[in-house]
């Protein structure tokens, strides 16, 4: 696992290709692999849409040839779509603030604590996510029901416009010290810039084709 082979494709004049990795590396390249990786988010396999091709997939054959090594063939498709699909990028902010919980009732504890965070601070942030690292932050439930973890984390985030908002999520972490469950601490705070996505289609023609290449220490860089 720590030198898994990354795979390539052998393509042909014809459109046929080649999967395959580097000998001697990790991994595997078989049919299976090449079935799952070649549907993989495709929710229309008549009609996947590229800025090149609606791609049909269900014409495509493989065949294992060799260890690691499998064949494709096949693939058809129609012209180009009218629309390119984009994503539009926006800026908001994060706010966090985290502090730990340790020893008897520790689960019971973090979660006052973020039951009081909740109360206020859930009419300015009301999409507020609350999480119980080390019991509930993954799957958002616990599937022991005899859970008893000796240390919990508690995690409060929460989106804003504006930084100094979202600062206020990170501070109000630091009143659990004195007005909230006894023995929390290691409180942690911070504010960072996110990039949110949202993706959309346009129409072809508003969209410019430019490459630019940029230069440094005799380097050359193609954007």
């Amino acid at each position: 696992m720590a030198h898994l082979g990354f795979p390539f494709a052998d393509v042909h004049a014809e459109g046929n290709a080649v999967l395959g990795k580097v000998s001697g590396t990790g991994g595997r390249i078989e049919l299976a692999t090449a079935k799952e990786q070649l549907l993989y988010e495709v929710t229309d396999p008549h009609g996947y849409l590229t800025p090149d091709v609606i791609a049909d997939f269900t014409t495509v054959r493989l065949k294992e040839t060799a260890p690691d090594r499998v064949a494709v063939r096949g693939g058809g498709g129609r012209p180009r779509p009218a629309k390119l699909k984009v994503c539009v990028g926006y800026v908001g902010y994060v706010g966090e603030g985290e502090i730990g919980y340790a020893g008897v009732n520790a689960l019971a504890r973090a979660r006052l604590a973020g039951d009081i965070i909740r109360e206020r601070l859930g009419a300015a942030f009301p999409k507020l996510r609350i999480d119980s690292i080390g019991s509930t932050s993954l799957h958002g439930r616990s599937f022991d029901a005899d859970e008893r973890p000796y240390e919990v984390r508690l995690r409060v985030a929460g989106r804003a416009a504006m930084a100094e908002q979202a600062m206020s999520i990170g501070e109000e972490g630091g009143t659990l010290y004195t007005n909230g469950p006894d023995g929390g601490g290691g409180t942690r705070k911070y504010v960072h810039e996110q990039i949110g996505i949202v993706s959309t289609l346009i129409n072809r023609e508003r969209v410019t084709t430019r490459v630019t290449f940029k230069e440094w220490n005799g380097h050359a860089e193609a954007a």
